[in-house]
């Protein structure tokens, strides 16, 4: 396929990715945006097309992971506009400041609660949050893997229970 013609297949199939390039991104400057861009990947790779294959196929899917990867970049980024006419960024990273008071009396009603959980579950639940694997505290406990399961998950129960009447 010659350049002339491959250019021609391309302007012939520009009127069928605006739709869908508008369906994606939900704003026509956007999407004349996307289209821009699609059309140059395209020619600037147009040796990576096969003559003979569906050209318009070819062209929706580098127009979806334009798309695609477009949205992750944007995702990636910690900004966000302000919606006014100007769309100034505004810095996402907000700074905050961590109450260490209000800390630490969450953790030492975590603390009094795990304390008062019956023996049987608090053992292996301790090793547990300490990083230990199951298999390891059913070897220190000698106990059986499934009972020490079940004990955490009823460690569990039992704090959040307790937790939430706090």
């Amino acid at each position: 396929m010659s350049t002339i013609e491959f250019s021609q297949a391309l302007m012939s199939n520009a009127d069928h990715l605006k739709p869908y390039a508008i369906t994606l991104t939900r704003d026509t400057e956007t999407a004349k945006d996307l289209l821009q861009e699609t059309m140059y990947r395209a020619l600037a790779n147009a040796e990576k097309y096969n003559a003979g294959t569906n050209i318009k196929a070819w062209l929706y899917t580098i127009m979806r992971n334009i798309f695609i990867n477009d949205y992750r970049r944007k995702a990636k980024q910690n900004v966000i506009f302000d919606g006014s006419p100007n769309d100034h960024l505004l810095n996402h990273n907000v700074v905050s400041i961590v109450n260490g008071a209000e800390s630490n009396l969450v953790f030492k009603d975590i603390q009094a609660a795990v304390h008062q959980l019956p023996e049987i579950f608090r053992n292996p639940f301790i090793l547990y949050f300490e990083g230990y694997k199951y298999h390891e505290i059913a070897k220190i406990l000698t106990e059986p893997l499934g009972t020490i399961k079940s004990r955490i998950h009823f460690a569990r129960k039992l704090l959040k229970l307790q937790l939430t009447r706090i």
